[in-house]
C-alpha cells in the first residue's frame, strides 16, 4: 500500500486540545510533533489543526522525513499484570467486599479515579450506583488536558 498524503489523513491520530484562557484552544496532534494549531472556538480550532496536519503531512512526504502514525488499539488489550504486596491486596479484596463490587471493578474505578487526578484530560466517567461503583468506557474524540495553576 502506497503510504500518501490521503493514507495519512485517515489515519485516528490524537487531537488534544488545551484551553487558554487568552487565546480560546491550543490544539496539536500528539503523535506528529511541531503539528499545532489554536483557535478561538473548540470547531475553529479542529478546523486550524485540520489545516495545519495537512501542511506539516505534505512537507514531510516532500522531504522524505519519517511520518509516525499512531499506535493501534490492539497494543492495548485492556489486561495487565501488576505485582503489589500482600497487605495492599488484603485491604483492597476487603473494601471491595465491603461496596459490594468484585476486586476487578474496584481497581478499574480507583486507577480511572487517578489518572484523571494526574492528568484531568483523560476521562473516564464514574456511576455511582446504590452502593456499588461502576466505570462507563469512553472513547473520546477529543482530549481536553488542563493546565495546572
Amino acid at each position: 500500500m502506497k503510504k500518501d498524503l490521503d493514507y495519512y489523513l485517515k489515519l485516528p491520530y490524537t487531537i488534544e486540545l488545551i484551553p487558554d484562557s487568552e487565546q480560546g484552544w491550543f490544539v496539536r496532534i500528539k503523535e506528529l510533533r511541531g503539528c499545532m494549531s489554536q483557535g478561538n472556538t473548540v470547531q475553529e480550532a479542529y478546523e486550524m489543526i485540520q489545516d495545519a496536519m495537512r501542511g506539516w503531512l505534505e512537507v514531510a512526504i516532500e522531504d522524505n522525513i519519517p511520518i509516525p502514525e499512531p499506535a493501534p488499539d490492539e497494543d492495548y488489550s485492556g489486561k495487565f499484570v501488576v505485582r503489589l504486596p500482600r497487605s495492599l491486596h488484603r485491604q483492597l479484596a476487603q473494601t471491595a467486599e465491603r461496596e459490594g463490587v468484585s476486586l476487578n471493578q474496584l481497581i478499574n474505578v480507583a486507577l480511572a479515579r487517578a489518572v484523571e487526578q494526574v492528568n484531568p484530560g483523560i476521562s473516564y466517567p464514574i456511576e455511582e450506583r446504590s452502593s456499588q461503583l461502576a466505570v462507563k468506557e469512553k472513547k473520546p474524540k477529543y482530549r481536553v488536558s488542563r493546565k495546572k495553576k
